[in-house]
């Protein structure tokens, strides 16, 4: 006669929740969510001015710099000129072209900005003394 093992079962401290959030603090979370898992750090200054970037994506350099400035959340040019470009060397930033550069978000984080979106994630941590 032959026994046969029961699978191991894994306890999981399982959380769910659900937020509605403006599109604005969406974008901030997709960002965020990205260069966590990605340990890249990013500051609120950081985040702010990508978050505008993906609300206006493929826009001339230059006339981003001014929209970031009017919209209070830079005071130079050159201090947004420096976020766009220590962004693109994480690989958050794409620029294209090479007199009028257009800029946008690395389409490679996959940022959802339009219509209804639903964020769905599923993290896991498994106990190492589990996987035995």
């Amino acid at each position: 006669m032959e026994v046969q093992e029961k699978p191991k079962t894994t306890v999981v401290n399982r959380v769910q929740k659900n937020i509605r959030m403006d599109l604005w603090n969406i974008i901030e979370f997709q960002i965020l969510s990205h260069c966590h898992l990605n340990k890249i750090f990013i500051s609120e200054f950081n985040l702010k001015c990508l978050t505008f970037l993906v609300l206006n994506n493929n826009m001339e350099l230059t006339t981003f710099c001014t929209e970031v400035i009017k919209k209070g959340l830079s005071g130079s040019t050159q201090s947004v000129r420096n976020i766009l470009a220590k962004a693109e060397k994480k690989g958050l930033v794409t620029k294209l072209g090479k007199s009028k550069k257009k800029i946008l978000i690395n389409p490679d984080l996959n940022i959802q900005a339009t219509g209804n979106i639903l964020l769905d994630y599923k993290i896991m941590r498994v106990d190492p003394k589990e996987l035995q």
